[in-house]
């Protein structure tokens, strides 16, 4: 399995506000990148699973309306957020 449970303690440890924060929108934008780069690369190997492209675009969306929130909520926590994960609009 890809993504252990210690995995996720480590990620959400590391941007969220502890191990056991999993609400935090940081953890879960980190986790969801997480996820959307583990996919990125099963679809450059197989590129006709068109289940996977399917929940890589779901996932896409779901992390866009979390930052988006998180942009209207708090513009500093959305920018270190965005900075320390290397995403880009």
């Amino acid at each position: 399995m890809y993504l252990s449970p210690e995995k996720k303690e480590e990620i959400f440890a590391k941007h969220g506000k502890g191990k056991n924060d999993t609400g935090s929108a940081e953890g879960q934008i980190a986790l969801f990148t997480y996820r959307i780069d583990h996919l990125t690369k099963h679809l450059k190997e197989n590129h006709k699973d068109f289940n996977t492209e399917r929940s890589l675009v779901k996932l896409v969306g779901k992390r866009r309306s979390l930052l988006n929130y998180l942009m209207k909520k708090d513009i500093m926590r959305y920018r270190a957020i965005v900075k320390e994960l290397g995403l880009r609009k």
